[in-house]
Formats: structure tokens, C-alpha cells, sequence
């Protein structure tokens, strides 16, 4: 799936530092993955990058844990939007 790699890397990333300021970024790199990824592709990809985030979240702990569920949140919507 294009840019789902790269998106996931991202994702891991930002949920490892945590930073409540990158949620933005979290979000545009979704948002970004949606964009180019083929339509019969999107639901699929968005369920990868959500069991990866709460994978993220149950070892994760504080800032990291807050921000994965943010990401799952964010997920979770644009999945109903699919």
C-alpha cells in the first residue's frame, strides 16, 4: 500500500516521543496516507495503522499512551468517514 510504511514509521515515532504538539503532524501523516493510498486500500490500511497505535498503547505509558489514543481516535474517525 503506498506511503502506508512510511506513515506507520512516522506514527511509531511521534507515539514514542509523545509530544502533545506533534498530533498535527500525526494527523497530516494519516491524512496524507488516505490521499494516496487507492480507494479499495484505505479501510484496510487505516485498520494496519490502528492495530499498530494500540499496540503502541499497551506498552506505552504517560504522554506516549495519551497519544496513541489520540491517533486510534483520529483513525477511528476516518474510518466511519470510509
Amino acid at each position: 500500500m503506498p506511503g502506508l510504511a512510511e506513515c506507520q514509521s512516522l506514527l511509531r515515532l511521534l507515539i514514542a516521543r509523545g509530544d502533545p504538539k506533534s498530533i498535527p503532524l500525526a494527523k497530516g501523516a494519516i491524512d496524507q496516507y488516505l490521499n494516496t493510498a487507492p480507494l479499495s486500500a484505505r479501510g484496510r490500511g487505516l485498520r494496519v495503522l490502528q492495530r499498530d497505535a494500540l499496540d503502541q498503547h499497551d506498552v506505552a505509558v504517560g504522554v506516549q499512551r495519551s497519544f496513541a489514543e489520540t491517533v486510534d481516535a483520529y483513525i477511528e474517525h476516518k474510518l466511519a468517514e470510509e
